[in-house]
């Protein structure tokens, strides 16, 4: 099989572009766009002195098939907090009842995989007890903010029919108003319950784990028909892995170290948007 290795970054030195060539074995170097290249025929055993290259030079990278097209793919599914927006929600929803530093600690704990999500999660609610319900608009109005690249990203894929799924261990409070916003397909997520306008620091029905998120990735995928190596998933926690497991193509996104080692791609200086080239699309 033919690879093209793809190389992205806001700014790309020509130098770097001709050393990386170099190294993988490509015999040419195309532009994509001002912020991406696509080394054609290069050598995918070339990956660790590429990767090396890569990380210290700050650009993302990543080995795709020559033939890769965007109508190989039928679904993306992607995480919510700190992929496809910059924020945890949980941990600024904390913020307003003066216990974000806990909050936020047990998140991180959770995150590296340290501590089992759904206990995770039972915690932290449990220590937003009492909260005023408008504060989750307020954190949705002022904190609230998409990664660079998101719509770009979306408008691509709802171009080429790629279906969406938000699926998301935070709350459905955030994931129903994107997608409203953003047009996307599917979601979901937990629901926080409120009593007489106050959270309670309980989460109604099952959690959304781990386990969680690849059940309802492959119910999705199931429900359109598609193989598994037609779903792409995107996380940057421990708490994706099992989701990412379950797609053909997985792409950690800012991500902990965990889920950079076992994902097929890692956006590490890129904003969403440089999902689009792996994908093949033009």
């Amino acid at each position: 099989m033919n690879y093209n290795l793809i190389i992205q970054a806001t700014h790309i030195a020509t130098q770097s572009l001709k050393q990386l060539a170099k190294l993988s074995g490509a015999h040419e170097i195309q532009a994509i766009s001002q912020q991406a290249f696509r080394l054609a025929g290069a050598n995918p055993d070339s990956q660790v002195a590429v990767a090396d290259f890569c990380n210290e030079a700050a650009l993302d990278y990543g080995f795709v098939p020559s033939t890769r097209r965007p109508s190989d793919f039928g679904l993306v599914v992607m995480d919510m907090d700190s992929t496809l927006i910059t924020i945890e929600c949980i941990d600024e929803i904390a913020d307003m009842i003066g216990v974000k530093p806990q909050v936020a600690q047990i998140t991180e704990a959770a995150m590296r995989g340290e501590i089992d999500f759904s206990e995770s999660l039972t915690r932290r609610v449990a220590l937003l007890a009492g909260l005023d319900q408008a504060a989750l608009q307020r954190v949705y109005d002022e904190r609230l903010q998409l990664s660079p690249g998101a719509e770009k990203m979306l408008g691509k894929l709802k171009q080429h029919n790629i279906k969406t799924l938000l699926v998301s261990g935070g709350f459905t409070f955030f994931t129903e108003r994107l997608q409203a916003r953003l047009g996307l397909d599917y979601t979901a997520a937990n629901t926080l319950e409120v009593v007489a306008g106050k959270l309670s620091g309980r989460v109604l029905g099952q959690i959304i784990d781990a386990q969680g998120k690849a059940n309802w990735l492959n119910r999705i995928r199931n429900e359109l028909g598609l193989a598994y190596e037609q779903v792409v998933a995107i996380g940057d926690g421990a708490n994706d892995l099992k989701m990412m497991s379950e797609a053909g193509i997985s792409i950690a996104y800012h991500a902990k170290p965990v889920v950079q080692t076992q994902a097929s791609y890692a956006v590490n200086f890129n904003g969403l948007d440089a999902v689009i080239p792996i994908l093949g699309i033009q």
